[in-house]
């Protein structure tokens, strides 16, 4: 019996030493946020603007991405018309989105071009980081082709106000 439980034990020890020594790759953008619960509106709404694939490309791509919590502050109406609004939808989803991989660390403040076109406004002041209104929650989530940084608000381009 004795014999039986070392054996158990060192195959146990030994099966976990084999995960550890495997590291996952790091997961596109798109899976990244498809994986993170926080994120599920996010997910969702890249997958009906077509986002996905692009998302999953090479990249690098800094993601601003607003949390659930951040688009139940939005008013419904607003929600409404971009889901039946597939152009403004993407534009609103690309201004989350900097061509480049923007570690917090790299940000300076000023304004940035987005994959959409327009322009946001970076702002760092100690450990904070803005994005226009928005405040970086959780930062530098790093993925194979760029980075992730949750915001508390979402974004709306100059035209979609």
């Amino acid at each position: 019996m004795f014999n039986r439980r070392v054996l158990f034990i060192a195959a146990a020890v030994a099966a976990m030493a084999g995960c550890a020594t495997h590291p996952t790759a790091p997961a596109s953008v798109a899976d990244t946020i498809a994986a993170t619960p926080s994120l599920s509106t996010l997910n969702g709404l890249v997958v009906k603007a077509g986002l996905t694939d692009t998302l999953k490309g090479s990249g690098p791509f800094t993601v601003f991405a607003p949390s659930n919590e951040a688009f139940k502050a939005v008013p419904a109406k607003t929600m409404d018309e971009l889901s039946k609004d597939p152009a403004k939808l993407k534009a609103m989803l690309t201004y989350h989105v900097l061509p480049g991989k923007v570690m917090t660390a790299e940000v300076k403040n000023g304004n940035s071009k987005t994959v959409n076109g327009a322009n946001v406004a970076l702002a760092k002041a100690g450990e904070y980081v803005t994005v226009e209104e928005a405040l970086v929650q959780t930062a530098d989530i790093t993925a194979s082709n760029g980075v992730i940084h949750t915001v508390d608000r979402v974004l709306m381009p100059p035209k979609a106000r």
